[in-house]
């Protein structure tokens, strides 16, 4: 069977969704058409030109780089269907409405090649009753595909097969999802708002009934319903501001008419008060108003009892706050139902309610237990699943707390659990996770692209993961290898908090590096998110509080020689990136032969925000990099390379994809960009491999760097002279800069005079001692540690 290429997308609806959508398959490097209707009046593509330009101005940004926006090209369904020929998947964004969806496959099916796959971005109606109503040659290549808001961030696409998919057609689909846009995938059954949806909408009712029977605010309910039980900060009612109140309203409707038998229908309603706040525009987010709004800097929250806005600001109760700290869930939860608290009794019930309905439902909407709990991790950002907080918490005593309230008449509706759940003692096991439908166990997905995946994530109660063979380690790091991958390639993997590099990490990449030259053919830095927040701050602020200067010069020391051991090791050192790699994180990064990173990386010099500058390499490098470019261009003049490293460094700022690494210079044209962060491993093993198979030779060391010198430093000075005197920047910040200008020019010696890099290191590394010594820095520092948020001094 030939393998899918997929050349060219085109989308079908330019609304936020499309757009979105769109957006993502540019930042993969896939050309997307981007359809809506013919414009009334001027132009006949403005509808998709507006949401193109549109896509610039959202936060979060769908664009990985600005630059993505190119491989977007507007189109409208008059005079453009043309273009659907030269695309391999086309995908139908349009609104929620059945009929409008069936009018416009059938004005686009004469359009769409026989090889082509064509899918609906539905996010509840049935696919099989969209598949009956389009031409019969295109069924076999239709499917849903139901991406989450915001597309790029947002892991989970729900794959949808009608009775006459082609199964080899959705596998194919599945890999390309997994690997091209680096998402996770759950198989759906086509039932209304198929899993996520299903079970995160039927949650959200929850709260809803439990609010309103308990008297609770909305602010209330929101501060219990956040990172307290494992959800996203923005909890329950805020995310209906985001997702958009009339969205939501649309969702639930769609549970009430297509839900008529399930025992909790008379729930799918939406409460009065949301009908009000919709009448009257107050949409959430995108209106600026909604359950909650802004006045100023204060955050109001909608008081039914009052009927109108008051200040935001509920606590939780120290006594539930307590029964929530507890690390043990079986002793929680039965704490929970024990207390009287309105607030326990709140949490317990919506938990029960939502353990209650999975457990009765899940034979009609999931596969298996596994693809429920993922779909709410992914969909929902909630931090295990349903299944899985149930049976941490010990599956028969919750399962007789349910059927106990059940019979009491506490229960939102008195369906009795299903008798599977009485016959088990859980739903996960080594061997795979339940399905209620065919009564066993199902393993995981064999398709080839999870074997890219060497550390998927898990859920509770699978085999542990395969942690290799350690070859060596220390308190800050480990080096091990998986002999199942290449036991000839080493993993290097820090061990600290966060993985901030103190001297302990340090001293293990040296002894590690050393060890991988003598026994390996190469090493990948790896470890799970965040790659390095950068230096240990605790040790540095401790040696200050000291008086430990020396050792502080001595520990900067050690940091250069470390990077530099990274970057002139005798194997290939290969960093696979994920999340943040921030500071001495940066420079490490900055050091390797290569870089395999995912797309969600953060990287950058941040230093400033302390009141230090870059003393690991990286303003050598930027110095380094600017000799290369100019020696290249005519005239050969070092400062217009060292600018945008100079604004880069004194800003303290980070790259918000690692595709703007690149353009930023923490990165190269050449690195690794991958989409599945879960892929890095794999891919950074087969990187070191290949580098050593051709012969990797580490780089030497330049002794003859041109430099931009005293000309470059007063250049640098008259920028920051402006920004002073414009209160752009404090005086501390004035400092800071100068200094990152006096290592990133060579120090104060002959404009285009030629030295070497130990000389900048050497620069650096006196500017970065000197800043540690001022009190200004020190005050940054201890704001830093004490409140995680930089000081302005």
């Amino acid at each position: 069977m030939s393998k899918l290429i997929i050349r060219k997308v085109a989308v079908l609806g330019a609304g936020v969704m499309g757009a979105q959508i769109a957006a993502h398959c540019a930042n993969a490097d896939v050309p997307v058409v981007l359809f809506d209707l013919p414009a009334k009046d001027g132009k006949p593509n403005a509808i998709a030109d507006k949401a193109l330009a549109g896509l610039k101005k959202l936060d979060p940004a769908p664009l990985a780089s600005k630059e993505r926006l190119q491989y977007i090209q507007a189109a409208n369904y008059g005079s453009d269907l043309e273009q659907l020929r030269d695309c391999d998947l086309i995908i139908e964004a349009i609104a929620e409405k059945m009929e409008w969806k069936l009018d416009l496959y059938q004005k686009v099916a004469p359009f769409i090649r026989e090889d082509a796959i064509f899918a609906s971005n539905t996010s509840g109606l049935s696919i099989n009753a969209l598949s009956d109503g389009m031409p019969a040659g295109l069924r076999g290549r239709f499917c849903g595909i139901h991406f989450f808001n915001p597309p790029r961030y947002m892991a989970l696409v729900e794959l949808i097969a009608t009775a006459t998919s082609e199964p080899a057609m959705l596998d194919d689909l599945e890999a390309w999802l997994t690997t091209r846009l680096g998402k996770s995938i759950v198989r759906a059954k086509d039932t209304p708002n198929f899993v996520a949806n299903r079970v995160g909408v039927f949650s959200i009712l929850a709260v809803m009934h439990h609010t309103q029977r308990m008297g609770l605010g909305f602010d209330e309910v929101d501060t219990l319903t956040g990172p307290n039980i494992g959800r996203p900060k923005s909890a329950t009612y805020r995310t209906a501001d985001v997702v958009g109140l009339d969205t939501l309203a649309h969702v639930i409707g769609t549970m009430d008419a297509t839900l008529p038998t399930d025992p909790w229908h008379g729930f799918f309603k939406a409460p009065a008060w949301l009908s009000a706040l919709i009448e009257k525009g107050a949409l959430g987010q995108k209106t600026r108003a909604g359950i909650f709004r802004k006045e100023g800097k204060k955050i109001m929250v909608l008081d039914l009892a009052q009927q109108d806005y008051r200040p935001s600001g509920a606590d939780v109760a120290p006594e539930v706050a307590a029964i929530l700290k507890n690390r043990n869930p079986a002793e929680k939860f039965a704490q929970l139902r024990a207390s009287a608290h309105p607030q326990a009794q709140f949490l317990w019930a919506i938990f029960r309610d939502v353990f209650h309905y999975c457990a009765y439902h899940l034979a009609d909407i999931a596969d298996n237990a596994r693809d429920l709990d993922f779909a709410m991790r992914w969909g929902f950002g909630w931090s295990m699943g349903p299944f899985e907080t149930w049976q941490a918490a010990g599956w028969a005593d919750i399962a007789a707390a349910i059927k106990a309230d059940i019979d009491a008449g506490k229960g939102m509706v008195d369906a009795p659990l299903p008798a599977w759940v009485f016959e088990r003692q859980g739903v996960h096991e080594a061997a795979g996770s339940f399905s209620a439908e065919a009564g066993a166990l199902k393993p995981r997905s064999s398709l080839k692209v999870y074997d890219r995946q060497l550390y998927p994530e898990q859920v509770l109660g699978e085999a542990p993961k395969d942690r290799g063979e350690t070859l060596w380690e220390n308190d800050g790091v480990r080096l091990w290898t998986r002999a199942d991958q290449d036991a000839r390639i080493g993993i290097l993997s820090f061990k600290s908090k966060m993985h901030a590099i103190g001297e302990e990490v340090l001293d293990g990449v040296i002894e590690a590096v050393a060890r991988a030259e003598r026994d390996l053919d190469g090493v990948v830095l790896w470890h799970e998110a965040p790659f390095a927040v950068g230096a240990n701050l605790q040790q540095v602020a401790q040696a200050i509080g000291a008086g430990q200067f020396e050792l502080l010069e001595k520990t900067v020391a050690k940091f250069q020689q470390a990077s530099m051991t990274l970057k002139h090791a005798q194997v290939p050192v290969v960093a696979a990136v994920q999340g943040m790699a921030l500071g001495g994180g940066c420079e490490f990064v900055m050091h390797s032969a290569h870089r395999v990173m995912a797309l969600e990386s953060y990287v950058g010099l941040v230093e400033a925000g302390v009141g230090l500058i870059p003393a690991g390499g990286g303003c050598k490098e930027f110095a380094l990099q600017a000799h290369t470019l100019a020696q290249r261009a005519a005239g050969g003049d070092v400062y217009l390379y060292i600018q945008n490293a100079f604004q880069t460094i004194a800003m303290a700022t980070v790259a918000k994809s690692a595709q703007e690494a690149v353009g930023l210079g923490f990165a190269k044209a050449s690195d690794d960009i991958l989409f599945n962060a879960s892929e890095l491993l794999y891919a950074g093993i087969r990187r070191a491999r290949a580098m050593a198979e051709a012969g990797y030779r580490p780089p030497m060391m330049n002794p003859a760097i041109k430099v931009a010198g005293r000309n470059g430093i007063a250049t640098c000075e008259m920028m920051l002279m402006n920004m002073a005197q414009g209160g752009f920047i404090s005086p501390h910040d004035y400092t800071v800069a100068k200094a990152a200008a006096t290592a990133l020019c060579g120090g104060e010696v002959e404009t285009n005079a030629k030295v070497s890099e130990q000389w900048i290191l050497d620069v650096e590394r006196a500017q970065f001692v000197a800043l540690l010594k001022n009190e200004k820095t020190q005050q940054r520092i201890q704001h830093m540690l004490e409140t995680g948020k930089p000081l302005r001094n």
